[in-house]
């Protein structure tokens, strides 16, 4: 099986069976030495480094917004999302944003720690006068700031 790694993929020593991938905005993410030991060790072993295709970041965007967690998910996020789907794999991260896309991406996704997140779809409330907004940082009828809440 293929395997994607999130970085904090490599801030522990976890057990994974399979060929394993990440991309280079992840290998750019580990700043420790241990992250960076474990990454060599690992690309020893067959740890492969692809970036992916750029067109396969627009299907996750896409898919992103309509789960609405387009304001939460890096670019980093996105490129392991968009080489998991290019090179059909699963995805190994803790990362609840990322959980939610992939699963509406139709990905596979494998827990490092933490449990697997329940799908859900988010919206933007404001805090103020409770409206729902379709995006932006401040509720354009208040003023006030908006917050993420699950329908």
């Amino acid at each position: 099986m293929k395997i994607v790694c999130d970085a904090s993929f490599f801030f522990g020593e976890y057990p994974l069976d399979g060929d394993l991938f990440t991309t280079p905005l992840v290998i750019a993410e580990l700043c420790d030495l241990r992250s960076k030991c474990r990454l060599d060790a690992l690309k020893a072993g067959g740890l492969t480094v692809i970036e992916p295709p750029p067109e396969s970041f627009g299907n996750v965007r896409k898919a992103a917004e309509s789960t609405g967690d387009i304001g939460v998910l890096s670019e980093t996020d996105v490129s392991i999302l968009a080489l998991a789907s290019t090179i059909r794999g699963e995805v190994a991260t803790d990362d609840f944003a990322v959980q939610n896309v992939a699963a509406a991406l139709g990905i596979r996704v494998r827990p490092i720690l933490q449990r697997r997140a329940k799908r859900r779809i988010w919206k933007m409330v404001c805090t103020g006068c409770g409206r729902d907004v379709e995006e932006g940082a401040d509720c354009p009828v208040c003023g006030a700031p908006l917050k993420r809440r699950h329908k």
